[in-house]
């Protein structure tokens, strides 16, 4: 069987992670690819006796995607036997059976977050990937059940979670006599679903209890939007020596700055799966989080502190907790814990699935 895999995405943040860590172990299968996407980004694949590499600079979710998508590289992906996207952009004229991701349905459930025209372009391409899709693959139950609450359930959604990189294993097991620091970090977007505002909020109030700790945000204080001035004021207020942004770093940055946190806090209103509690158990640092349901689910049994979502009285008391009354020992995961989620556990399902 030859499987066309849309690779254009391997860079984006979450979905690049989902493609790039799954992708190994697709190829170790006994299948032919079509990798789609940036050539001199494949090029690590093509020493692959199994793979074969077409260019495609075309952005995903663009109209020359889906109006003018050409024909030639649309006969060459139809010369597989099946086309997968690890996310529910599907260019124009594909005639062979079609597998996407839907990672979450994020503005279906929060409309509040685009505009009513923003709103209904993205429900065309999610009902469009739902209509053309065989199967669709999510990362949580949780998703699962938003997919097909919003579109339906004629189609299998079938999950395949995301997972720890193994850099982050590797980190692990190769200590560089890591010191902790009086620090919280948050990853993560300032989009409203994230938590950051909140955050803000009652890492103010802590601070007027004696808290001593600086809060890291690991994103880049210039992706700020005009509509973020209320956000940026409460930064403002709270001057740059208690928040830093950190701006683009590097994923050995990313690990060093998780490892010597006091914290992790992460407290997103909607997720479909968020990676950073795990990265930040992995790497010895305790993860406070919003108990919604998608990380009631993903993590049960974690050793986290959970707290009350959109609560700022609770997550004001739990930071004090944990960083004044007490310093949140490094978490313990034993192995079945560690390994729950891997990204060969996620191949293994989408190759049975795609058979």
């Amino acid at each position: 069987m030859t499987v066309c895999v849309d690779c254009r995405m391997i860079d984006a943040s979450g979905i690049g992670v989902y493609l790039r860590e799954s992708l190994p172990w697709l190829l170790q299968s006994d299948n032919n690819f079509i990798l789609l996407g940036n050539l001199r980004r494949l090029q690590c694949y093509s020493s692959n006796a199994n793979v074969k590499i077409i260019e495609c600079y075309i952005k995903p979710f663009s109209l020359k995607e889906y109006f003018f998508f050409p024909s030639k590289t649309a006969q060459q992906i139809n010369s597989a036997d099946l086309y997968f996207s690890p996310y529910f952009n599907i260019p124009k004229s594909i005639t062979i059976p079609i597998f996407t991701a839907i990672h979450d349905i994020i503005f279906a459930d929060m409309p509040e977050l685009t505009s009513k025209l923003g709103l209904a372009a993205r429900m065309w391409f999610y009902r469009r990937a739902y209509k053309k899709s065989k199967k669709i693959f999510t990362v949580s139950e949780f998703s699962k059940s938003r997919i097909q609450y919003h579109l339906g359930t004629a189609k299998p959604v079938i999950v395949t979670h995301s997972a720890i990189q193994p850099m982050f294993l590797e980190y692990r097991a190769n200590p560089k006599n890591v010191q902790k620091t009086q620090t919280i970090v948050f990853v993560g977007n300032i989009k409203k679903h994230k938590g950051l505002d909140l955050l803000l909020d009652a890492f103010s109030l802590a601070k007027k209890e004696g808290l001593p700790h600086r809060l890291v945000v690991i994103g880049s204080k210039e992706n700020f939007r005009t509509s973020d001035n209320t956000v940026l004021q409460k930064i403002e207020s709270l001057g740059s020596e208690a928040v830093t942004f950190t701006g683009f770093i590097s994923d050995e940055q990313v690990m060093e700055y998780l490892s010597k946190a006091a914290l992790l806090v992460q407290p997103s209103l909607y997720e479909g799966f968020c990676l950073p509690p795990l990265e930040a158990m992995v790497l010895g640092t305790h993860a406070l989080i919003s108990d919604i349901p998608v990380l009631k689910e993903i993590y049960s049994g974690y050793p986290v502190t959970f707290f009350r979502s959109a609560d700022l009285s609770d997550l004001k008391v739990k930071l004090t907790e944990l960083l004044i009354k007490k310093i949140p020992s490094s978490p313990i995961l034993p192995d079945d814990l560690l390994l729950k989620y891997t990204f060969k556990k996620t191949a293994d399902i989408i190759l049975n699935e795609i058979k």
